[in-house]
């Protein structure tokens, strides 16, 4: 973990124009963790874009609604992502309505809030971190395993017509976008890093005990 720390400790310091004195109570692994969330926060955003622009369908099912609409509805709710048009429904349950053939609102919306909250759920809803939070090592593994589930879900999953309920990575039989495939992965591999560093810090070892076998979603053991 040592290791760890020594080589992401000071890219998010540099981060930091300037150090401010909240961070006075914060230790190492509150630093780093905080430089996690805003990353996993910030690769949603981008996948909310990229989603949009491969789905625009998706977003004509609200009349006016743009894409920066939805970016701002996100930043808006900074803690918890409860909105009355998926029914209150956030983590697994949001990103199960996604694919839900009944489903007629916006998967896009669907699936992003489900995503998001599910990782600001493993972050206890916190934007960032101080020397009363604790990380939950298996908390943050079981979320990796999710967007695994997720990631396969959305090339496996189809419509009884044989199309996709959301275009990511293959457009009518051709794989033509690999560009989600890395910004899962890199999602993926936070959540792996941040549950490896949190599982060290409580001096316990976090292994690969947790596996989505099934495809089925995980929920977070909270």
């Amino acid at each position: 973990m040592r290791f760890l720390l020594c080589l992401l400790l000071p890219l998010c310091l540099c981060s930091c124009a300037g150090y401010e004195i909240k961070n006075l109570a914060k230790s190492d692994i509150d630093l780093v963790a905080d430089e996690f969330i805003q990353e996993t926060r910030s690769a949603v955003r981008e996948l909310v874009v990229k989603l949009y622009k491969r789905n625009p369908v998706q977003l004509q099912k609200n009349p006016g609604m743009t894409i920066e609409g939805r970016l701002a509805q996100l930043r808006v709710h900074r803690n918890e992502l409860n909105f009355v048009e998926l029914g209150g429904k956030q983590g697994i349950e949001a990103m199960l309505m996604a694919f839900d053939p009944d489903f007629t609102g916006d998967r896009v919306f669907a699936l992003v809030v489900g995503l998001g909250s599910m990782l600001r759920e493993a972050y206890s809803y916190k934007s960032e971190m101080f020397l009363t939070d604790q990380l939950d090592a298996k908390v943050l593994l079981v979320s990796a395993r999710n967007v695994e589930v997720l990631l396969w879900r959305l090339k496996n999953t189809r419509k009884p017509s044989g199309e996709h309920y959301i275009i990511t990575h293959e457009y009518q039989g051709v794989t033509d976008n690999l560009s989600f495939e890395r910004l899962f992965g890199k999602i993926i591999i936070l959540q792996e890093m941040m549950a490896r560093i949190a599982g060290d810090s409580d001096d316990r070892t976090v292994t690969g005990a947790v596996h989505a076998v099934s495809k089925v979603f995980i929920p977070l053991p909270i």
